[in-house]
């Protein structure tokens, strides 16, 4: 060493290289963005409506297919109604007195009068 800088160590006792090396460093805690109660409301709230929102869902589709079924039901009686009145016109067409006199006369039958009746059918 030379001699000033000796000197400027003496004179001036209160510098000491090993307190300058020491840093210390302190963590800060930031203060979190959302508290805890705020999680817990937030996340009661978001199961609150992703239950709702799965029961209208399910709901929705529970109606969908009862008007499906429905309209299925509606075009089988449609479907049976028109059966049922060919029926009933091949049933008048079969009837026909004309029809059957002549039947009967095929067959071997004589008609005395030549007035032929039709039965009616009696509802019990």
């Amino acid at each position: 060493m030379s001699e000033n800088q000796a000197r400027k160590w003496q004179v001036n006792p209160q510098y000491n290289p090993q307190e300058e090396t020491k840093t210390v460093v302190k963590k800060v805690k930031k203060a979190p963005w959302i508290t805890k109660g705020e999680k817990i409301v937030y996340a009661v709230t978001s199961a609150v409506i992703l239950v709702f929102g799965i029961g209208m869902v399910s709901y929705a589709s529970g109606t969908d297919a009862l008007n499906r079924d429905m309209q299925q039901l509606e075009d089988n009686i449609s479907s049976q109604k028109t059966v049922n009145e060919n029926l009933h016109f091949e049933k008048e067409e079969l009837s026909r007195p004309e029809r059957i006199i002549d039947i009967a006369e095929k067959n071997g039958l004589k008609i005395q009068n030549s007035e032929v009746k039709q039965a009616e059918t009696v509802n019990n």
